[in-house]
């Protein structure tokens, strides 16, 4: 989901105020970071009275949830077409969902600062729409961990929450920053995340080979 059309511009219609605030509060994200601006910045931007907006949204706070929320569905939904079932084997499935978690970091840096940011919105992964995209990570745990030699198997929950916080740790630090003032690597992103995950489940006794 993009927002390349300006509400500045485009001014809204009768019933799409709700929407129009969406997109300015994406576009505003972008410029200023998620906790950057106030909810009568969004009101002016969509050129309507500071009262209007109250019509949809109880407040900043729950437009900003609503922001994260379809930022979560959207990257849930992708995480799910990269995991493709674990196919064609748990391990390289993983690692294609482990890249398409840094892609959708990178091509919507607005709404990964809305889902994670500092004093934005309070979503994490606890939220119904948080849950689908960690269930996606946790079928993947599931099953490479299936491969792993020896008889004790590492405890799924405890990989999936390991693979999550590497590949968010990676998106943080190097590629979901809408302001683009992150620290550049000597390597892309992917490649640091792919050799990551490879020792940490080659540690587990996962063959990566």
């Amino acid at each position: 989901m993009s927002f390349d059309t300006d509400p500045r511009t485009r001014g809204y219609h009768h019933g799409n105020l709700r929407e129009a605030m969406l997109q300015a509060a994406l576009r505003l994200i972008a410029e200023r970071g998620p906790a950057g601006f106030t909810f009568a910045e969004v009101a002016r931007m969509v050129g309507v009275s500071g009262a209007a907006p109250y019509r949809h949204f109880r407040d900043r706070s729950a437009l900003m949830e609503e922001v994260a929320r379809q930022g979560f569905t959207i990257f849930a939904n992708e995480l799910n077409a990269a995991w493709d079932g674990g196919t064609p084997n748990p391990l390289a499935a993983t690692l294609r969902t482990g890249r398409a978690y840094l892609a959708f970091a990178r091509r919507e840096p607005a709404f990964y600062a809305a889902m994670f940011g500092a004093n934005g919105a309070e979503a994490s992964p606890g939220d119904l729409e948080g849950e689908r995209a960690f269930a996606v990570i946790r079928r993947a745990a599931d099953r490479v961990t299936a491969t792993a030699l020896g008889a004790r198997k590492p405890p799924a929950l405890m990989v999936a929450l390991h693979i999550w916080s590497l590949a968010h740790g990676i998106a943080s630090l190097y590629i979901g920053d809408p302001t683009g003032t992150r620290r550049k690597l000597p390597m892309a992103p992917e490649d640091l995340l792919e050799a990551g995950l490879l020792i940490y489940l080659q540690s587990l006794g996962v063959p990566t080979s």
